[in-house]
């Protein structure tokens, strides 16, 4: 059994703690018996470039390594997490989330180049990549059942958080079950820094 890994972008405690500040009543008013949202931890917020479900041990230094020469003198951009984000849609929402916008000239562009070294390097050394189409955002919840989350866009509509500079690029391992509640355990393995 390899480990599996991701490469992603975590946002800074002050991006990660005014999105919890906000979500924190709406979260509070929506739990209960029977409530349908399992929220993500806010020590858990990050935003996918890459997602390896299964690496084998060996290969994941090297995946580190490689990653490192790909994002070796990529610019720095500019973000903010603002405004909803559903997989798959609205009416039956599996997954909801909060966007990752470009604020910096040319960020959109830097942001899918990153994503797309982290997933090339992943192929590069062996590792299989998941084949999902990037879409940068945080995952605030998901659903045990796919339902209707036209609230919650409206809600998140209206969320608009403060910029931050991109500067480094984490490896992080997802051990199963291991952390509280059977929920994963998230380990940094590396982290890679941009703009060098």
């Amino acid at each position: 059994m390899g480990t599996r890994l991701f490469a992603a972008i975590v946002p800074p405690a002050e991006a990660v703690e005014h999105l919890d500040t906000f979500l924190e009543p709406r979260r509070e008013a929506a739990s209960g018996p029977g409530s349908n949202l399992r929220w993500t931890l806010a020590d858990h917020l990050h935003i996918t470039l890459a997602f390896m479900p299964d690496v084998p041990e060996h290969l994941v230094d090297e995946y580190g390594d490689r990653l490192a020469d790909r994002l070796a003198r990529t610019p720095v951009p500019v973000l903010r997490l603002a405004g909803p984000v559903v997989f798959p849609n609205a009416a039956e929402t599996r997954v909801l989330a909060v966007g990752a916008v470009p604020e910096s000239e040319g960020a959109d562009v830097v942001l899918e180049r990153i994503a797309g070294r982290a997933r090339n390097a992943a192929v590069t050394v062996g590792a299989e990549v998941d084949g999902q189409r990037f879409r940068p955002h945080v995952t605030v919840a998901r659903l045990r059942r796919p339902a209707d989350t036209t609230n919650w866009v409206r809600v998140l509509e209206t969320y608009i958080g403060p910029e931050w500079p991109v500067v480094e690029v984490a490896l992080i391992a997802s051990h199963l079950g291991q952390g509280p509640r059977g929920r994963p355990r998230y380990e940094t393995l590396a982290t890679i820094p941009l703009g060098q």
